[in-house]
């Protein structure tokens, strides 16, 4: 089990200087590791050297397009996508260590999700709400291609799946500040996505979109087991969809206003 493993590690960052480490310790087992750096201003990058990992710096594209760029920096056929506030168990290293001596040993398995459980708010998540929440996140490279939408992102491989033992541990937020500061980005990174697709604003959805997924959230995936947590959490979404549909909205009033402007001024 000290041994590493042919396989590719890749996480992309932006100033993660407070959780990288970890991650990157927990990925000790692997052979390579490649980190993308949207140019970091704090220490991520010089803590990714400690760790002798091959870094790649790049322009924000999304996080579509920035995770298809980290697998093609990759080396070896069997990758391991991990974000970087997120680390392997030890129980899912032995699964992985499991799963490569059956591909030695001839199984057709091309890719394996991974259970991601979440640790916010003091707490590991495994009552309801985010859990159970499997995820793609080791497989063969010439199986994949990057799918999804910004910033739902992810891989779809062309091939038999498996789930593996073991937990993926994501420490989600750093606080509460972290959370609505990111569901505002992923918001209008989605409302964007959704505007260039040529979808458009409903009045129905804003108003009652939020409220499904907040319900759905707290009832229906059971995140009152999580007690006030589950409750902060379940309203956190829908505030999310929320925003997302009013910032849809936003940029359709945005390019209508910039379609006016061009004609009020002869262009």
């Amino acid at each position: 089990m000290s041994s590493k493993l042919p396989i590719s590690a890749f996480v992309i960052t932006f100033n993660e200087e407070d959780r990288l480490e970890p991650c990157l310790q927990s990925l000790a087992f692997c052979e390579e590791i490649v980190i993308v750096d949207s140019f970091s201003t704090d220490r991520t990058v010089k803590i990714a050297e400690s760790f002798g990992a091959k870094i790649f710096q790049r322009p924000w594209p999304g996080y579509r397009a920035q995770k298809e760029f980290g697998l093609g920096c990759t080396t070896y056929e069997w990758v391991l996508n991990l974000d970087a506030d997120e680390r392997v168990s030890n129980e899912l290293r032995a699964a992985i260590f499991a799963a490569v001596e059956k591909q030695v040993a001839g199984n057709v398995t091309a890719g394996y999700f991974v259970n991601r459980v979440v640790f916010y708010l003091g707490r590991w998540w495994r009552l309801g709400g985010w859990y159970p929440e499997y995820r793609l996140r080791f497989f063969q490279k010439s199986k994949v291609t990057w799918g999804g939408e910004d910033p739902h992102e992810r891989p779809e491989v062309d091939g038999k799946t498996e789930r593996l033992e073991g937990e993926l541990q994501h420490f989600t937020y750093r606080d509460m500040a972290d959370q609505f500061q990111r569901l505002q980005a992923h918001s209008t990174a989605a409302a964007r996505t959704d505007f260039n697709r040529g979808r458009r604003f409903s009045l129905w959805k804003l108003i009652f979109n939020p409220l499904v997924r907040t319900l759905k959230f707290y009832f229906l995936k059971k995140g009152y087991r999580e007690g006030v947590a589950g409750l902060i959490v379940a309203i956190a979404e829908g505030y999310y969809t929320f925003m997302k549909y009013a910032k849809l909205w936003e940029c359709e009033f945005n390019a209508k206003g910039s379609s006016s402007y061009g004609k009020s001024s002869g262009k």
